[in-house]
């Protein structure tokens, strides 16, 4: 009897506890899923896309002017943006650096433009071309365009069509439009006039569909530039953004600073085990374990992602002061 009842008062002590246990338990989660999540951007920038989208509408903000075929002209104008963005089109909220910098050199009052340069070269210094790969509209809408389910191919046996755009951004954005002037001693945007597809992507169609004005003076210039365009568009959707690797000078100007950059990626040779997944995954068609500063690279965290070792994080600051940061952490859950 005795016993029995000791097994019974054990076993009743053993119960509350176990009530207990699962009432706080309860408790807890209900506090849980009451309780507001915070914003967190370490979350935020683990999505690439939505940084993209999110850096797409701030540099085009002015989106009711499409309807109404206007260009914003306020004082956000004067300010250069990051990417790649035309100055025409209607929603721009800024201008584009490569169109700025030009307008500088063909005029004729020519003067160095510390500011535009300084823009660039700050950038440059500060992110190297990660803006290529998280904050350029036309790198993101090329991106998009990959994406299209099709049979996909590499560019590793083009590589020297790399070279290209720096040769565009040495004679279409400064040589051309400094010696070839009109009487007025005002060169023309060359770059921007007979090359850059976001023009007419971002400017020319927009326009051309919202007033009927522009559509009637539409010439052999707007086909040559909408040929241009239909070539980048259908490149690519099937080989990863051909424009940044062999055209844009924009690319060409930030690639000279991947080196020199703040934020920079670095390669632990003790913990990679040259499995070579983050060649392979590389779009850019670079080997981060043999060259973690290349030109071609645009940050764009897949090699991160790929690494089975982590041997691959990121770095801010330079060389001799670079701490390893929490941005390693940023890209290795992204998904697309």
């Amino acid at each position: 009897m005795y016993a029995s009842e000791h097994i019974g008062e054990k076993l009743n002590r053993y119960l509350q506890k176990q009530f207990v246990y699962v009432w706080s338990v309860l408790e807890l989660d209900k506090k849980n899923a009451t309780k507001k999540p915070k914003f967190s951007l370490k979350n935020f920038l683990k999505k690439r896309n939505t940084i993209q989208m999110f850096a797409t509408f701030l540099t085009n903000i002015h989106l009711p002017n499409f309807f109404k075929g206007v260009l914003y002209d306020g004082k956000m104008k004067q300010v250069c943006v990051p990417g790649l963005n035309c100055y025409s089109c209607p929603a721009a909220t800024g201008a584009c650096p490569i169109g700025a910098f030009q307008a500088v050199i063909g005029s004729s009052k020519f003067n160095f433009s510390y500011y535009i340069s300084g823009i660039l070269i700050f950038l440059g210094v500060m992110l190297g071309r990660f803006i290529c790969g998280f904050l350029c509209p036309f790198g993101w809408f090329q991106d998009l365009l990959h994406k299209i389910p099709t049979k996909k191919f590499s560019t590793k046996k083009l590589k020297p069509l790399r070279y290209l755009k720096y040769i565009i951004l040495a004679v279409a954005v400064v040589t051309l439009p400094f010696l070839l002037t009109n009487n007025a001693g005002i060169g023309s945007p060359y770059f921007c006039k007979y090359i850059c597809p976001q023009g007419i992507l971002e400017g020319g169609i927009p326009l051309s569909i919202a007033d009927a004005n522009i559509r009637a003076a539409l010439g052999k210039l707007f086909t040559w530039k909408l040929g241009i365009l239909i070539t980048m568009i259908t490149l690519g959707i099937f080989v990863y953004r051909p424009f940044c690797k062999w055209i844009c000078p924009l690319g060409a100007f930030y690639a000279l600073f991947n080196k020199f950059s703040l934020l920079s990626y670095n390669v632990d040779q003790n913990k990679c085990i040259s499995c070579g997944k983050c060649s392979r995954i590389c779009k850019m068609d670079v080997d981060i374990t043999k060259n973690n500063a290349h030109t071609e690279c645009i940050r764009c965290g897949e090699c991160i992602k790929a690494c089975p070792t982590q041997a691959i994080s990121t770095h801010w600051g330079f060389e001799t002061f670079k701490n390893e940061t929490n941005l390693t952490g940023l890209l290795e859950n992204e998904n697309f």
